[in-house]
């Protein structure tokens, strides 16, 4: 297998992709302002230790990853694709919407791939959730809610709405297959008065289907958990839980009959999901797209449509100030 993808960013989350695509045997190459921790990667796995210059000029990269601050995607991503090669950026995919749309189009204009990491869309267990549903398992779609809590890690370049929310916005978007009409945000600065600690996003979609957002760093403890509410069933993503309990149905109706709301209870199921690591399938499928076999899942445009939630909660917060 050709070892031609560059990691770009070897720190918190860095790591973690120069390990997969390492294993996956398609790494060539590490990047980081931290040389002796980029060497160390280069050492562990055996490969070059690059800068950013020299990972656009060498001729046998043509998958760059980025791993970097949200501030720095747009231009480096460009610049990526500029010189030819297809690129993964790591949520969000850009600071807002303009920026996006220069990628898109940048990717469009080099023959380039553009993915964005929005890695639950890769979960083995969101992929049989989003299954049941599109089978209407769960009947007709009602109410959607997402939390992402937990008790740090504190970012400083963006705020918590954009450093959580994007795995939930995109999951959300995909169930209910639209962009919401409406999006309103509550936000709590605790730690700094100007990056929110805590926020909780709502969304209002043409279809009817209402759906939050609950984020947060300074939170007890830590909770993963999508709930999608239909009108035959609901059904819970649980990432906390053990894998063979992670994806529930819970068989409940509630419907109305003759102006009357009628409610069925039901005993919970586990549905059964083979176990994967959600991280190497969504390096897997990026050396798919790299190799010309496949198309992004998680392309540019699926990263604006997030980017479009997240914006409009920012509009929404200065409108209410």
């Amino acid at each position: 297998m050709k070892k031609n993808i560059a990691v770009v960013g070897c720190g918190h989350w860095g790591k973690n992709l120069v390990r997969n695509f390492a294993e996956l045997g398609v790494l060539g190459a590490v990047c980081d302002p931290n040389k002796e921790l980029a060497e160390s990667y280069a050492n562990q796995y055996q490969v070059n230790s690059l800068s950013f210059d020299d990972v656009l000029s060498t001729s046998n990269i043509d998958g760059v990853v980025l791993a970097v601050p949200a501030p720095l995607h747009a231009e480096m991503a460009i610049a990526a694709m500029k010189s030819g090669n297809h690129v993964y950026v790591e949520k969000p995919l850009a600071m807002n919407a303009a920026e996006a749309r220069d990628m898109i189009q940048v990717a469009e204009q080099n023959n380039s791939q553009l993915m964005v990491g929005h890695l639950l869309q890769y979960h083995p267990v969101f992929r049989k959730l989003l299954h049941h549903v599109n089978a209407g398992q769960v009947g007709a779609l009602s109410y959607i809610y997402s939390n992402r809590l937990s008790f740090g890690k504190v970012r400083t370049e963006e705020d918590v709405i954009w450093s959580f929310a994007p795995h939930d916005i995109s999951m959300i978007l995909s169930l209910t297959n639209q962009e919401p009409i409406a999006v309103r945000a509550e936000t709590a600065n605790i730690l700094h008065p100007n990056i929110a600690d805590t926020a909780t996003i709502h969304m209002e979609f043409s279809s009817g289907v209402k759906a939050h957002v609950a984020v947060s760093w300074l939170h007890p403890f830590k909770e993963q958990k999508l709930v999608v509410v239909g009108n035959e069933g609901m059904l819970v993503f649980d990432d906390t839980k053990s894998w063979d309990q992670k994806l529930a149905l819970y068989p409940h109706s509630a419907k109305t009959i003759e102006s009357q709301p009628v409610l069925k209870k039901a005993d919970v199921e586990f549905i059964k999901v083979p176990e994967y690591e959600p991280l190497r399938a969504e390096c897997a499928h990026f050396v798919s797209v790299v190799s010309g076999e496949e198309k992004p899942l998680t392309d540019g445009y699926e990263g604006l449509r997030v980017l479009n939630v997240l914006s409009a909660a920012t509009e929404s917060l200065r409108l209410s100030e």
